[in-house]
């Protein structure tokens, strides 16, 4: 099982804006990636949920499902890049499976997924 371990997470303000400013960024209906090359070897992740989308506990909603789309793709992504994942409105609603299917494409169109072994 993989993990997401704290030291993979961007925690400061000051990360979030450089990957926000300075990175590339895709879109969909429900997501927005933005892929930031790292400092060094190895990968981060940031989740963000605007006020605009609703109280605390939508938006921390929001950031579980995408925390738990990158968690299981994680493997699968490229090395040496920070990313932020920012949530938009229509993503209240959703269900795990489409949050995951939203993340997959944004990668695939970032050109951040490897190849697997087995051909997914």
């Amino acid at each position: 099982m993989l993990k997401l371990p704290k030291r993979n997470i961007l925690r400061s303000k000051r990360m979030f804006q450089e990957v926000y400013l300075r990175g590339r960024s895709w879109a969909d209906r429900y997501l927005v990636l933005y892929v930031f090359p790292a400092i060094g070897p190895g990968r981060k992740a940031g989740f963000a949920a605007g006020k605009k989308l609703g109280k605390a506990v939508v938006r921390n909603r929001l950031k579980r499902l995408m925390r738990e789309s990158y968690r299981l793709y994680q493997a699968r992504l490229a090395e040496g890049y920070y990313y932020l994942l920012v949530a938009r409105k229509p993503a209240v609603g959703v269900k795990k499976p489409v949050m995951e299917q939203a993340f997959l494409k944004l990668a695939g169109r970032a050109g951040i997924l490897k190849k697997s072994a087995y051909g997914e």
